[in-house]
């Protein structure tokens, strides 16, 4: 009796390597100006410029499941067609509606649903965070970004200005701007919401939760962590810029503390990350291979 489950696969030879040499050669030139674009914005807007990561991690994270990958044979699953279609029609719909983001993701999609139908779906489920981490490259629309600034910039400042009255800085907050003696005022802009980090550390969240936990609901609370994480560290440095400005010189505040300010944000943010992460694994088997293992 036939085992339900493999209904959908059908065992088929590999491709020869001129059809997916083809393959390749109408994806790039179908998604050329799409990724000509994509490659501006990380160029041109700060928020994005991670994405210039992003292909290169992917492709290593499928290059270090090499071995693995040779073991598995290949297969056609039709569930990749299913992907392929979607991919298209998010391509036709976002090209017809000037949606950039929908023809971005029908990129990823069509890599996903090209590999799936080709390879089958146990190579796939070797390599999926691969095309998932890919996700993290495009930008997302403006009006949601936008939308998710002006709540960080208020919550940034409005917890800012608590720590400065715990630690005792005498100050005068006024929505998203923090006055302080000496007619000297922190302005929390769109620029300091802390959404530009917060854009990248997504991505180094996902990265670090599938390489170094075992389990997926510890996967996903690393990954959910980033966001308060993010939310901190940017709070982190509103009171470090503020009590450099009350008690060295605003001189310093706008200078070398700015300056450094996205260190500050990453260093904080990243050393959180991997204490969480330690502690999640505590107890575990030193033995015991994280979820993204080889």
């Amino acid at each position: 009796m036939p085992n339900s489950s493999a209904s959908h696969i059908d065992n088929k030879p590999a491709p020869a390597w001129w059809q997916i040499g083809l393959i390749a050669l109408v994806i790039v030139l179908m998604y050329l100006p799409v990724l000509s674009n994509l490659a501006r914005d990380w160029y041109t807007d700060d928020n994005y410029s991670h994405g210039f990561l992003i292909l290169p991690i992917s492709f290593w994270l499928v290059w270090r499941k090499r071995e693995t990958l040779r073991s598995i044979p290949l297969e056609s699953s039709k569930w990749g067609l299913v992907a392929i279609i979607g991919a298209l029609l998010m391509y036709l719909l976002g090209t017809a509606g000037m949606e950039y983001f929908t023809v971005r993701v029908s990129f990823v999609l069509l890599l996903f649903g090209i590999t799936l139908y080709l390879a089958g779906a146990r190579l796939v489920r070797e390599i999926w965070f691969a095309f998932f981490f890919l996700l993290f490259m495009i930008p997302v629309p403006y009006v949601i970004y936008y939308s998710a600034t002006f709540p960080l910039q208020l919550i940034g400042s409005k917890v800012a200005a608590g720590v400065l009255g715990v630690i005792g800085i005498p100050h005068l907050r006024q929505g998203n701007v923090i006055h302080l003696p000496d007619n000297y005022s922190l302005e929390v802009a769109e620029a300091c919401s802390g959404l530009r980090s917060l854009v990248t550390l997504l991505a180094l969240g996902a990265l670090l939760a599938y390489l170094t936990q075992n389990k997926l609901w510890k996967a996903l609370l690393l990954f959910a962590a980033t966001v308060p994480i993010a939310i901190a560290a940017n709070i982190f440095r509103i009171c470090v810029t503020a009590i450099g400005a009350y008690g060295i010189s605003r001189e310093v505040a706008e200078g070398t503390i700015h300056e450094l300010s996205g260190t500050i944000v990453f260093m904080f943010s990243l050393i959180c990350l991997l204490i969480l992460s330690s502690l999640l694994r505590t107890g575990e088997s030193k033995d015991a291979p994280p979820g993204g293992g080889s």
